[in-house]
């Protein structure tokens, strides 16, 4: 029986990034990935980020296969027929920042850095169950004849529903208030059509998420990527609110692509590929235990992601790493048990990874507390109706117009001492 180091259970972000970290160190690991290739099944279309790419790619970095360099990010706010943009664009982002990317193209990359490290890949595997011995994970079994893949350590990277969480009991059935369905469109424009309308030069990118009533008054926010030549447009809903108003994700997106300011950037464009996943938001409470007897689970599989900002890949290159280098420390010392690998378990709680989610952790509550016909349908046409009215010239004075907007926006939210509330349940949900 031939027995690794280490088996890496999905070659996404997460699993690469582990598998690349042990191989560097001369550990012996098998990389697994049930699709042809990895990113063989991945169709996502959003941002990428530099920092935790180059911590794990020094010298390399600059050769993934990404798409614009990110240099303004926006967020509008979504009236029925009309829009309140806030937003910024900065030179300095050109050092840069983040792109947009192609996870099909950048996974498939990412694996090979850690192939050509030593890790042996083994693909269009599945990976059916854990293997045990006691209380201690010694392997997994696969869908191959005799393809049981024995080792010290087991790594589960195999994405958001992970089956092998599952089967440990620490990845729970989510509840319908706890994940998102996105729905996403790759619509496709020539590069000079994306360059002149969102005012790009070169290889710049620009992203936009929305929020609003393009979510039909449930809780959800939408986005548009620029790609090199394509247009990435989705939009994301929470399933209770799917559930309770059987409204299907794919006419919240027809209709988004019907507002005057999306419809206008994506005119002309063709359609080739339509996709849906599901995305966690149950935040901090979410994240599971990190590590037992002999198994770590990182990235989408252990629940970190940032929903906020909608961070994952960062996320998941950052933890990966982190198994990798507590694998390291424990092949030294030749301690695979839970106290261990628990050191896996304290950078990640010591890293930006839980400070972050610990940040907005009270977010879901609130979420959960307020009607979200009011945050998400409500309150952003208040907002727009209260812009129209300041910067429409009509022969009423700035005083009268003043009044009208404050007096709106209080009114829609149930008044004076209701919205204060509800700025101050905001504030706090943002601060941990």
């Amino acid at each position: 029986m031939e027995k690794f180091d280490a088996v890496v259970v999905g070659a996404g972000p997460a699993g690469a990034a582990a598998a690349m970290t042990m191989a560097r160190a001369g550990l012996s690991v098998v990389l697994l990935e049930r699709g042809e290739f990895p990113g063989a099944k991945n169709l996502f279309g959003g941002v990428l980020y530099r920092r935790q790419l180059e911590d794990i790619l020094p010298d390399e970095w600059q050769n993934a296969p990404v798409e614009r360099q990110i240099i303004e990010q926006n967020l509008w706010i979504m009236g029925k027929d009309a829009v309140t943009k806030l937003g910024h664009r900065n030179e300095a982002f050109k050092s840069p920042n983040c792109w947009t990317g192609m996870r099909v193209k950048f996974d498939q990359w990412f694996a090979e850095r850690a192939v050509a490290a030593g890790a042996l890949p083994v693909y269009e595997t599945v990976a059916t169950e854990l293997i045990r011995e006691g209380g201690k994970v010694v392997g997994v079994r696969t869908d191959r004849e005799h393809g049981d893949l024995y080792a010290d350590v087991v790594v589960i990277a195999d994405g958001v529903n992970s089956l092998l969480g599952k089967a440990l009991g620490v990845h729970q059935e989510w509840q319908p208030d706890q994940v998102s369905l996105a729905v996403k469109e790759q619509i496709f424009l020539p590069k000079e059509k994306i360059l002149d309308r969102f005012n790009l030069e070169g290889d710049e990118g620009a992203t936009i998420e929305f929020v609003g009533e393009t979510s039909g008054g449930m809780t959800g926010l939408g986005f548009l990527y620029t790609n090199k030549e394509s247009i990435s447009l989705g939009i994301g809903v929470m399933v209770s609110d799917l559930k309770r108003t059987r409204v299907k994700p794919y006419q919240l997106l027809e209709q988004a692509k019907q507002h005057p300011a999306i419809r206008r950037l994506i005119q002309g464009g063709e359609t080739k590929e339509y996709a849906g996943h599901l995305i966690p938001e149950g935040g901090l409470k979410a994240v599971p235990q990190l590590s037992g007897d002999g198994w770590v689970i990182c990235g989408d599989a252990a629940q970190l992601v940032n929903f906020v900002h909608r961070e994952g890949t960062n996320l998941a290159m950052t933890s990966g790493r982190y198994a990798g280098e507590t694998i390291i420390a424990a092949k030294q010392k030749g301690d695979y048990s839970r106290a261990a690998l628990s050191h896996y378990d304290r950078q990640v709680a010591a890293s930006f990874i839980r400070k972050d989610l610990k940040k907005y952790q009270g977010l879901h509550g609130l979420l959960n507390e307020i009607d979200p016909k009011l945050l998400f349908s409500q309150l952003p046409k208040a907002v727009n109706e209260a812009a129209f009215e300041m910067l429409n010239v009509d022969g009423r004075t700035k005083a009268e117009k003043q009044r009208f907007a404050i007096n709106h926006i209080k009114e829609t939210a149930g008044g004076t001492w209701d919205l204060l509330k509800l700025g101050w349940k905001g504030w706090r949900a943002i601060n941990g």
